[in-house]
């Protein structure tokens, strides 16, 4: 056995003991960032330490610092856990080592990209022949659609970014719901953008159609650019697709969803209805490390013309080998690339058309337990109108709801984190992980109790 072989195999034994801990640990970590430090040696060692020994060395000193991620009662953020096939497609990636950037240099990434681009653009009912690219997350997935919008809606109006960058060129205006995520606006700060033109949202976080119109109105013609969202962080609310791009088509502008999480219910046929219209749209952002539950990190970003994707982040040097049909650097703001198209590709493979269906259903309907069960806690008031994945309460005011938190975190039973929605301090729970089941529910249901009794 060389080192490169006791390493893995030792490896895979933390491994298989951290994944069979999450059914019974508590969720929050149990050691600190300092006593983390300490237990991972803050000394260089002088000599050479055998590989055995160092992943000893990392899994025992991180292991009490690590927070239950993949547990199924880790309900904080939007942080799914990771689908067995991906998992383990996810070991081969970093065995095989491959630098996803030219078809000519790794076919077979080429080919994985090619293949679960595909399945995406079919599951989530988006038009055939839209170029995807596969990045870190949903922001650089954002940054990446609005990029091609950036530069496509310039062209219009006779600027070529890529020759003559952006000063003294024609503003473009973008305009968001005042309850974008804020990946938006720092995708938009790195583009030289700068904060979007807000309209107006109800109660939920839905743009208002006729406060779009006026928006767009109100700024005139010229380089424009629309972004909606499906999915909204606290609500989990979808925007009204068909108006808005009905709206923002009559002003010319590019539309593009920034869908992290929500995009993945075209994926359900009982949840498409939420997506209408969404397809659409000139681009869009999702996450396959939210809902599909691959391993961290990979966004995906999708734009309706393959010419704008590769008008923005295309690349040409003497020294690489290109394919004139293009090569997956084409499609995403990074030289050197990880494969994440196969764990996407592992994911859906194993679950299937109907399978990807049942993930999300399963969520919502773990979700809608959530709801039900909090809203039957005398002084707490659930806040979505409709449940998808996000369910956000409170419990009689600021100071009660800040007290039921504290709690939870303190018994560990659960990870649910707070927010404040709307000027009010919220209890706020992401149901994402593919293995949370019933049980896992009622668990979780039972700390919130407990909590909100006092206990």
């Amino acid at each position: 056995m060389d080192a490169r072989e006791a390493a893995l195999r030792r490896a895979h034994d933390h491994a298989v003991r951290w994944l069979a801990s999450l059914s019974e640990r508590p969720v929050p970590a149990r050691a600190s960032v300092e006593e983390t430090v300490r237990a991972l040696g803050t000394e260089l060692p002088d000599d050479p330490s055998p590989p055995t020994d160092v992943v000893d060395l990392l899994a025992t000193a991180c292991e009490p610092g690590l927070t239950a991620f993949p547990s199924g009662r880790f309900y904080g953020f939007v942080v799914g856990g990771t689908e067995p096939a991906a998992l383990a497609a996810d070991w081969l990636v970093s065995a095989w080592d491959q630098n996803a950037v030219m078809r000519a240099a790794s076919p077979a990434c080429a080919a994985v990209e090619e293949v679960a681009g595909a399945w995406l653009l079919d599951l989530l009912g988006l038009p055939d022949g839209g170029a995807v690219g596969f990045t870190t997350g949903a922001t650089m997935a954002n940054f990446t659609c609005l990029a091609a919008a950036r530069d496509e809606v310039l062209r219009r109006a006779g600027r070529h970014v890529g020759r003559d960058g952006l000063a003294g060129g024609p503003p473009v205006r973008v305009v968001a719901g005042r309850d974008r995520h804020m990946a938006v606006d720092l995708a938009l700060r790195y583009l030289g953008l700068g904060a979007p033109s807000l309209v107006d949202a109800d109660g939920q976080g839905r743009m208002d159609p006729a406060d779009l119109r006026r928006v767009l109105a109100a700024g005139g013609p010229g380089p424009a650019v629309v972004v909606l969202q499906a999915g909204d962080i606290h609500s989990g609310a979808f925007d009204p697709f068909t108006d808005a791009v009905r709206t923002a088509r009559a002003a010319g502008a590019w539309v593009h969803v920034d869908g992290a999480f929500g995009l993945w219910a075209a994926a359900s046929p009982r949840l498409a209805h939420l997506t209408a219209g969404c397809a659409d749209a000139d681009s869009w952002a999702t996450d396959a490390h939210k809902t599909l539950n691959v391993p961290y990190d990979c966004g995906v970003a999708v734009v309706r013309d393959p010419s704008a994707l590769r008008a923005a982040m295309g690349l040409r040097g003497d020294y690489l080998i290109q394919h004139e049909q293009g090569d997956p650097v084409d499609t995403v703001p990074e030289l050197s690339r990880r494969g994440r198209a196969f764990t996407v590709w592992a994911a859906l493979r194993s679950l299937g058309r109907t399978g990807v269906a049942d993930l999300v259903d399963g969520l919502c309907r773990h979700a809608r337990a959530f709801a039900e069960g909090i809203a039957a806690i005398d002084g707490a008031r659930v806040l979505n109108e409709v449940v998808f994945t996000q369910v956000c309460a409170e419990f009689g005011g600021d100071e009660r709801t800040e007290r039921v938190l504290a709690r939870l975190l303190a018994d560990g039973t659960t990870w649910i984190s707070g927010s404040t929605w709307h000027g009010r301090r919220v209890m706020r729970i992401s149901v994402s992980n593919w293995s949370t089941d019933d049980d896992d529910v009622a668990r979780a249901l039972d700390s919130i109790r407990r909590a909100a009794a006092g206990h």
